[in-house]
């Protein structure tokens, strides 16, 4: 294999494992990303809920400002019943007190009933903040972790990037934009090898003389069909 088409094979290979790296990052990141989510879940799940006694406190406010009127109303009729004279306002006034002490009564229910409802919702409060605490009891150990997983990662893209770097240096800048150019549309499969003579690019056959030149290695040698960079792998 000539020292032009060498140098190109290890780039490929280094520029693969450059891409890989990010994937590799967002893999490390994607447990405590996860965790994260679930606590900023669980802190919308406990604001609604708050929201939502807020509301029931005012709706128990609302109906205590009415019992305020029937009992009102209670005393209105008893103060009337002293000067009704006839069958007829006595009835009147009775169905009156009638209705009020159904409405009062009917407040008083909806009142004990908000106050289930809130007391329950406290309680489902109470559940969802032990979750975000048991969560964030492991956040901290699981923030270490990843980081020493990514530093190590960043260690070796930086190894990486220098044995680029240098390659960068040795090779020869016609070449390297030839292979820059077919890199634009082929990412990580601008050099491919060749395998029971066909491209590993394309998959498609090549014919024999191209095969024999790739197989000579004198050459930068490109497929006829999809124009990638080939070299003979070792099957």
């Amino acid at each position: 294999m000539n020292q032009y088409l060498e140098q190109l094979v290890t780039l490929s290979q280094i520029d693969k494992k450059i891409d890989g790296y990010a994937p590799r990052i967002d893999d490390i990141n994607r447990s405590l990303n996860l965790k994260k989510e679930e606590i900023e879940s669980i802190d919308n799940q406990i604001s609604n809920t708050l929201n939502e006694i807020s509301e029931l406190k005012s709706q128990i406010d609302s109906t205590n400002a009415h019992i305020s009127e029937f009992n009102l109303k209670l005393k209105e009729v008893g103060k009337k019943s002293g000067s009704v004279k006839t069958e007829k306002e006595i009835k009147a006034l009775n169905l009156e007190e009638d209705l009020a002490k159904d409405q009062l009564e009917a407040a008083n229910e909806e009142i004990a009933r908000l106050e289930r409802i809130i007391e329950t919702k406290k309680l489902f409060t109470a559940e969802l903040n032990e979750k975000k605490d048991a969560i964030n009891a492991t956040l901290a150990e699981l923030e270490k972790e990843t980081l020493s997983k990514l530093n190590e990662l960043q260690n070796d893209r930086n190894m990486v990037y220098e044995q680029k770097d240098k390659l960068l240096l040795e090779m020869n800048q016609k070449v390297l934009t030839f292979y820059e150019k077919i890199r634009k549309w082929a990412k990580n499969t601008a050099v491919v090898p060749v395998k029971k003579q066909a491209c590993y690019g394309c998959f498609m056959k090549i014919n024999d003389k191209t095969y024999a030149n790739v197989i000579k290695s004198e050459d930068i040698v490109t497929c006829p069909h999809c124009g990638r960079i080939l070299y003979k792998d070792s099957e």
